[in-house]
């Protein structure tokens, strides 16, 4: 798109202020919504195709590539612009008709029956534009052979699934008839459709286009949509459309007015079984309507008599009839006859076949034998002669005898909405209907006279052939022609010839290929892989299942009756389900037992009925087997739900009680859970009791007493011997166990939360107790401790006070107040001071991490992010905010976009660069969060900065990895990058040759802009790119190659590879290219919208587990992790594939790594219980007693 040298022409400058102005819409269109989007992408069409049409040329490859948008309706609109493309310059076709081509095979329903509207008129172009040929040029016959081929995948679209595909199949294939069948002088067209083209004004000596072969696909095509309209199971929308196809075709070529007669008499006679009683009486609205748009016609006359019959039993009066009945023209009938017959009869001819045979001299078709006419007599017309006279009153009065046997109970909805009383019976134009309608339905089961004389007259015309494979292929013909006249309908089907045709042809051609699709070098799109599904076939897909498919299977059925619940409850069968649900439960062992059993203890309340049924199957099936049953799978059953009730205290008011006394026998396991809970009840009545009683001063400080007393047990190494009863062997101590210690901690637990000053004694307990203790306690503080809440000035003081060894119990206390609210400025200023002046541990601060300063969490990051991978995940989420808690919608100091930045600008020497690469690798993994936007923001603020990061690169490739529509927005980082002398900065040139290789051909633009010294290092580091650029060069106008400094042409033009410069200060592995898929023109300056992709919930207290041999936190300050490597070790390019990138799974990196970064992140599994919670410093040393 180059402006002519001429500056003083004004049309120059038109041209090219418009060529800007498309320019500018283009990179709009890239980066803004769907609805925006679409009104520009509709103005940039406006101006290339209406306004100035010699700029489509130069941007049809840009407005194409909005062909893989995600949007439907931006993809509607490239295949509306398609068309409109191919309208205004037919020439587009060989470009563009492969796009349309692959829009035909979209996912999205809506894009395909917009693609089949496409090509409706498309294939009218396709076809005004070839004739208008003598010879065609190979891309015009491969062109031609694509849009046959698509017109064939179209009418197998006619099986779609999907309804609304089938009914644009339909208008699609009327068309297809109407374009490949001659207008006579009778043809009805409407006056917008007066310029269209047809088969008679198709040369009948074209070179490439074959008249007779267009004429029998056109014929295939109605006999195609006849079958399909009699199909019983259509649907009510494809009957309407279809009735409404078949008047069209009759007004407009009269010489198929006898099939579509025909047709209309069949359906009438057989209305699909499937309708409802309203889409009956809509079906026989629209036969009547579209019955008399028939007998309108002129050419109506010699079926006057069947339209009027069919009329009178669709209710209409005979003065209507004869109203709507045109007038005789005899000097209309001889030219129409002749027409009807050529259309009609001329497939008898065998002479089609040996015109196939020689290209250059078809035999005329309106040549018609003597005696084809008396033959035209269909396999309907034939049985209603022979029933005819054999209607008299003896044998219908015995036909509806019998007929009186078959009768169903109840009168169908389609008979009752349809049924007249017949006004002329007996008569003879009665009888002769009559016959009519018994012969429709004999011929469409396959029996009758008229079917054995069609048959017969088909092998006679074979036999004439005289050739052996020629009488071959008419008997497959025959077989082919025989559901088509079940159906009813007068038509010699010649798909065999068609075929023939093709085959012939195809010899010759087997190497021809089809269009190409213009596609994006940015996009990669495999072929199929959303185009439409084969019609199902149950053979094809039926196969043995494994045992594990046959358990998979099962076990999802049951889960879709479990989760049917509220579905089912609305019907009124709950009682079903759950008697079906027990049933099959009880036939199946192991994960399916479990999965009803952990459903049942979700909402055990509601589902009660299902646990008792389920207890009383099981007892059954042991009754069943006795005596050689077994109680496993009930006691099983019984311990899981008692101990379910019994850990729930809120549900199990009354539950628990009910399931002892109504289950039908009381294992030992079950007593066992019955004794823990009378246990708890009596402890539970014991504490309420007490927490009354302490309200009273003068027992307040004897239950404190007591309560403290219980707590300090703790301290010993085994639990003493009171706690066991005085019946127990006081001599050999047990270890501690979660109940043991529970024990301990009930009184003073519930006495916390009423006097705050107790939470000091618990601190000083902590410091001295055992590992086990430390997180038994650390899973039993969470209710209290939530009671007291974060103004409690007793916990405000216990943060600032922090004893020694207690900070891991001081952060389990943080993270249980900050967990659904965020901190109170108090808090975060007691952990502040905490941190600045006591013990500078990091993760004190993870909890407030929302309240500090930006600048504070800033100079935190660093020890931040050389944490346990799962900590500093949950420092992640809630400074992002994607922490799954009401605390989430704090205000974080930091937005995603300048955590991103300043993780860039973390300096090497306090932080090293492995740590950081994984930190913004979990950046990347919230791909929700880092949109689109949001990384162009981050690139664009991280290349303006001076020195460049020596990230940077490889942020650039990750988010292009991420997001492919940044392409274009890339390339202008690259280009300025050159302007900045990126080259100065090693490690970030290393990326930049790197990403220039990744992003080829689209950065072919940005190497031309490189000074020859640096174009020639690129070239040492990638020689294979010295031939492409060369090969883009060339491609250019001479114009364009004007601009190309001769320095650079030598560069790219130099035979002799040049001595490779010695490597930098780090040898590293030479990497295979990877090919990034960019979807976006280089004129693209800002990312598109952000991909709504949903990401894995986290965990939002992952667990540092607790060990004894971990170091305590007070002294990991002292001890500072020995780095790995430093950040200047690590090159651009291993940094570019470092490890796996969460969000860029489109692109796995198959390069070398250092062993450094090939090490994967110690992950620890976090525990499902309140240990879980606890992110902070990790206790339990043996060290911290001290």
């Amino acid at each position: 798109m180059e402006v002519s040298s001429e500056e003083g022409e004004t049309p120059h400058v038109i041209d090219m202020t418009t060529s800007e102005k498309v320019v500018d819409l283009l990179n709009q269109a890239a980066l803004i919504p769907t609805d925006e989007k679409l009104t520009v992408l509709k103005q940039v069409q406006e101006l290339i195709i209406n306004k100035d049409p010699s700029l489509l040329d130069n941007f049809l490859d840009e407005m194409i590539a909005f062909q893989t948008d995600k949007s439907i309706e931006v993809r509607k609109f490239v295949i509306g612009f398609i068309e409109e493309a191919c309208k205004r310059d037919n020439e587009l076709l060989l470009r563009l008709i492969a796009n349309l081509n692959m829009l035909l095979k979209d996912e999205s329903v809506n894009v395909v029956k917009k693609a089949i509207l496409t090509l409706t008129q498309l294939y009218k172009v396709t076809l005004q534009w070839l004739v208008r040929y003598k010879a065609v040029s190979e891309r015009q016959e491969a062109c031609w052979d694509l849009v046959t081929q698509m017109k064939g995948d179209v009418l197998a679209l006619l099986d779609s699934e999907n309804d609304g595909v089938r009914t644009h199949a339909i208008k699609f294939t009327e068309s297809l008839i109407i374009t490949l069948s001659p207008r006579t002088s009778d043809s009805d067209v409407p006056k917008r459709q007066e310029g269209d083209i047809s088969l008679d004004k198709v040369p009948k000596d074209h070179s490439y286009i074959r008249y007779d072969v267009l004429c029998e696909e056109g014929k295939t095509a109605l006999e195609r949509l006849l079958k399909f309209m009699v199909h019983p199971a259509i649907s009510s929308i494809n009957l309407t459309t279809a009735l409404g196809s078949l008047a069209t075709i009759a007004r407009q070529r009269p010489m198929f007015m006898s099939e579509v007669v025909q047709a209309y008499e069949t359906l009438h006679a057989n209305l699909p079984p499937t309708l409802a009683k309203s889409q009956v009486s809509s079906v026989r609205k629209n036969l009547k309507l579209h019955l008399v748009a028939v007998l309108k016609h002129p050419c109506s006359l010699e079926f006057q008599g069947q339209i009027s019959t069919l009329l009178l039993d669709l209710g209409m009066p005979q003065s209507e009839i004869t109203r709507s009945t045109p007038a005789p023209r005899e000097q209309r009938k001889r030219p129409r006859h002749e027409q009807y017959t050529e259309g009609k009869k001329v497939k008898m001819e065998p002479a089609l076949i040996e015109d196939d045979e020689d290209k250059e001299e078809p035999a005329p078709l309106s040549v018609p034998k003597p005696a084809a006419v008396p033959v035209a007599q269909s396999a309907i017309d034939l049985t209603a002669e022979f029933l005819h006279p054999l209607l008299n009153p003896e044998n219908v009065a015995n036909l509806v005898l019998i007929s009186m046997v078959y009768l169903p109970d109840v009168m169908p909805a389609s008979f009752q909405a349809t049924y007249t009383p017949v006004e002329s019976a007996g008569t003879d134009a009665q009888i002769k209907h009559l016959a009519r309608l018994m012969a429709t339905q004999m011929t469409a089961a396959g029996i009758g006279p008229g079917l054995e004389q069609c048959k017969a007259r088909e092998d006679d015309a074979g036999k004439e052939e005289g050739n052996e494979e020629d009488s071959g292929l008419k008997d497959q013909l025959i077989k082919r022609k025989v559901p088509a006249v079940m159906v009813g309908q007068a038509i010699s089907v010649v798909g065999g010839y068609t075929e023939k045709a093709q085959s012939a042809e195809a010899a010759p051609t087997t190497v021809k290929r089809l269009p190409e699709p213009i596609l994006p070098t940015t996009q990669t799109k495999l072929a199929g892989a959303s185009g439409r599904k084969k019609v199902f076939r149950l053979s094809d897909v039926v196969q043995p299942l494994s045992d594990t498919q046959i358990e998979k299977l099962t076990s999802k059925a049951v889960k879709r009756i479990l989760h049917s619940e509220k579905a089912i409850a609305q019907s009124g069968m709950s009682h079903v389900r759950v008697k079906l649900l027990s049933r099959l439960v009880t036939q199946f062992e192991g994960m399916m037992k479990e999965d009803v059993l952990e459903f049942i203890l979700d909402d055990i309340r509601t589902r009660s009925d299902l646990a008792f049924s389920l207890l009383y199957q099981e007892y059954n099936t042991y009754l069943s087997q006795l005596p050689t049953g077994l109680l496993d799978s009930y006691d099983h059953c019984l311990y899981t739900l008692l101990s379910g009730l019994q850990e729930k205290p809120e549900q199990r008011d009354g539950l628990f009680t009910k399931l002892v006394l109504e289950a039908p026998i009381i294992t030992e396991s079950a007593l066992e859970v019955i004794r823990r809970y009378c246990e708890d009840e009596v402890r539970t009545t014991a504490l309420s009791f007490l927490k009354r009683m302490y309200e009273k001063d003068q027992l307040r400080d004897y239950i404190e007493k007591f309560a403290l007393n219980y707590m300090q047990l703790l301290v010993h190494p085994n639990p003493p011997s009171l706690l066991f009863g005085a019946d127990k062997d006081t001599e050999v101590a047990a270890p501690w166990t979660e109940e043991t210690v529970r024990q301990c901690l009930f009184l003073y637990l519930s006495l916390l939360p009423l006097n705050h000053q107790l939470v000091h004694e618990l601190a000083s307990v902590y410091t001295e107790a055992i590992a086990d203790i430390k997180r038994s306690v650390l899973r039993a503080i969470e209710q209290p401790i939530r009671g007291m809440g974060m103004n409690s000035p007793e916990l405000l003081l216990l943060v600032e006070n922090c004893p020694k060894g207690a900070e891991t119990l001081v952060t389990r206390c943080l993270h249980i107040l900050t967990d659904k609210v965020p901190p109170s400025p108090e808090l975060v200023e007691r952990v502040r001071d905490l941190y600045h002046k006591r013990v500078p541990d990091v993760r004190f601060l993870i909890p407030v991490i929302n309240g500090l300063e930006k600048n504070e969490v800033i100079q935190a990051l660093p020890k931040l992010i050389k944490l346990n991978p799962i900590v500093v995940k949950e420092v992640f989420n809630r400074l992002l905010g994607t922490q799954h808690s009401e605390g989430s919608s704090s205000v974080s100091p930091l937005t995603p976009g300048d955590l991103l930045i300043a993780l860039h600008n973390i300096d090497s020497s306090k932080c090293d660069m492995k740590s950081i690469i994984k930190a913004t690798n979990l950046c990347f993994g919230e791909k929700n969060v880092y949109t689109s936007e949001v990384l162009a923001v981050v690139m664009q603020q991280l290349m303006e900065q001076s020195p460049l990061p020596m990230l940077l690169m490889r942020t650039v490739i990750q988010s292009l990895t991420m997001y492919p529509r940044l392409g274009g927005f890339v390339m202008n980082i690259l280009s300025r990058l050159i302007v900045k002398q990126v080259w100065k900065y090693p490690k970030v040139w290393e990326g930049f040759v790197k990403c220039c290789q990744r992003t080829k051909p689209q950065s072919y633009s940005v190497l031309l802009q490189l000074p020859p010294a640096q174009l020639t290092g690129v070239f040492e580091r990638c020689p294979e790119m010295r031939e492409p650029l060369l090969q883009h060069v060339h491609s250019f106008t001479p114009h364009q190659q004007a601009h190309i400094p001769a320095s650079i042409m030598s560069v790219l033009e130099a035979n002799k590879k040049p001595e490779p410069k010695p490597v930098e200060p780090v040898v590293e592995k030479e990497m295979e290219p990877v090919s990034v898929p960019v979807s976006a023109p280089v004129e693209e300056e800002a990312p598109t919208a952000a991909l709504q992709e949903s990401e894995t919930p986290v965990e939002q207290h992952p667990a540092a587990d607790m060990k004894d041999d971990e170091e305590p936190m007070e002294q990991e300050e002292s001890n500072p992790v020995i780095q790995e490597e430093s950040g200047d070790t690590v090159s651009q390019v291993d940094l570019a594939t470092e490890e796996e990138t969460p969000a860029a799974q489109a692109e796995p990196a198959d390069e070398p790594m250092e062993a450094s970064q090939l090490e994967a992140p110690e992950v620890e599994e976090p525990v499902k219980d309140a240990e879980a919670d606890v992110t902070g410093p990790e206790a339990g040393s043996s060290e911290d007693a001290e």
